[in-house]
């Protein structure tokens, strides 16, 4: 089931929708790309394919573990800033970035599913925040980054002008 089919009036399940589509957006972005192609640097920060899906891996921990389940970045063993996120490791693969993702929003699933979309969470370093405005800001954040996928991507495949 996508975002547009649920019931407009249950705003919890329309959210989950449109992040479990975003989700899935971000996971597809590295299917049929070779570990190669996923580090491919295109553009003048560390922004590549993995380390993009590296990013969202963290930012969802972070909002979700951190910030609703109240561990720290430490604790969790996140890196601090966000611009670290995107640093890829040498065995960091599609395989393996693919992996960590899909788990992190497995995770976020359980964090969140005893709460309701009123319920104040106090792990945000700026004070406390609702589940519904952690969703809304996942969103966003999901909804950009698949766009620098989707441009990565194509420039990816279309091959050697980059080169």
């Amino acid at each position: 089931m996508g975002a547009f089919d649920v019931l407009l009036d249950d705003d919890r399940a329309q959210l989950e929708a449109f992040i479990e589509d975003y989700r899935s957006a971000v996971d597809k972005s590295l299917e049929g790309l070779t570990d190669e192609q996923a580090r491919i640097r295109l553009v003048p920060s560390a922004t590549t394919m993995l380390g993009l899906v590296k990013h969202v891996t963290w930012m969802q921990r972070v909002w979700f573990e951190e910030c609703v389940g109240g561990r720290s970045r430490q604790e969790i063993g996140l890196v601090q800033r966000p611009e670290d996120s995107f640093r890829l490791a040498e065995d960091d693969g599609v395989e393996s970035v693919t992996a960590a993702h899909r788990q992190a929003c497995a995770t976020a699933r359980t964090v969140v599913a005893d709460l309701s979309l009123d319920a104040v969470v106090t792990g945000h370093r700026s004070g406390p925040r609702t589940l519904h405005w952690v969703y809304l800001q996942v969103l966003r954040e999901l909804a950009h980054h698949c766009g620098h996928a989707d441009i990565l991507r194509e420039q990816i495949l279309a091959g050697p002008a980059w080169g």
